[in-house]
């Protein structure tokens, strides 16, 4: 795999190769201060599920390790710490940030296997954990959060790399079916209190990963707007809704109505126009859709 670095102006200033085995599936990353964070789980790539034509062609691998990769933000390759932890897989990573002690905090759902059977899928949803990663010992504690099926952890993101507090993630199946059916709820998770308060769209209403926007410059970590899109099943179309953070429960304060139907699991971010003429609709951009979506 490659870690790539690119500057604010687009040019590579960073290209550092880092040796892995049997082709993993590496679907996030994270950063701390002084860290670039490396998955390299269980799900490597599969000649015979490629052969047999499957779109996804990665599946379970017992035989390939579970470790986490501590990358030294300016170290090479060879530099790279590898921490083992416990047979897992994680799609999508909160944030991380190093603890006073030396040590990295990783906040991820993670999943005990995923695609294990011959036609790939989800065996089971996902808990959110919290990772301490110690580069003394070189090994990965984890902890269990809210074992409640959830999926697509985000936070403020002005805190990545760093201390955060509250963290969002979107309700996800008992049964795993990938067109998230039935699941209605947005998740607020304060990881100091340990509470957990729910939004509920209600029924044939579901909704996808949502992104705080702070209000201002220097706004607080919950003081802003959740904004995101619900598919309306009954009626096969989106609507983009906007949640006042600080009143999560609450109905949302606007709502855009779309005429058509965005998958479930499609997402991605949102950046402010451009300046120097750039088209306000470059504002987003939406990345692809996870597998299986």
């Amino acid at each position: 795999m490659r870690h790539v670095v690119l500057s604010p102006t687009g040019r590579v200033v960073r290209d550092v190769p880092v040796a892995v085995e049997h082709g993993p599936c590496i679907h996030d990353c994270a950063i701390t201060a002084r860290f670039a964070i490396v998955l390299d789980l269980p799900v490597t790539f599969s000649f015979k599920a490629l052969l047999a034509g499957y779109r996804f062609p990665f599946r379970w691998n017992p035989g390939h390790g579970a470790r986490v990769g501590l990358l030294p933000r300016q170290g090479g390759g060879a530099d790279i710490l590898w921490c083992e932890v416990e047979p897992c897989f994680v799609f999508h990573v909160a944030n991380a940030h190093d603890d006073a002690d030396g040590r990295v905090i990783l906040d991820v759902v993670a999943y005990d296997t995923v695609f294990s059977a011959a036609a790939g899928g989800f065996d089971a949803p996902g808990k959110l954990e919290r990772w301490t990663i110690d580069p003394a010992t070189m090994r990965v504690a984890r902890r269990v959060l809210d074992a409640t099926p959830q999926e697509f952890p985000r936070i403020d993101e002005r805190r990545f790399g760093q201390r955060h507090r509250i963290l969002y993630t979107v309700g996800v199946p008992a049964d795993g079916n990938t067109q998230l059916a039935g699941a209605t709820q947005l998740y607020r998770h304060d990881l100091e209190t340990g509470e957990r308060r729910v939004h509920e769209f209600g029924q044939d209403r579901i909704p996808g990963e949502f992104i705080f926007v702070p209000a201002r410059p220097g706004a607080g970590e919950d003081e802003g707007w959740l904004v995101g899109f619900v598919i309306d099943t009954a009626r096969d179309t989106t609507d983009f809704a906007i949640l006042d953070a600080r009143s999560f429960e609450a109905p949302p304060v606007a709502t855009i109505h779309l005429g058509h139907r965005i998958p479930p699991g499609f997402h991605g971010n949102w950046f402010p126009a451009l300046a120097q003429g750039k088209r306000a609709d470059d504002a987003a951009l939406g990345i692809g859709a996870d597998p299986g979506s």
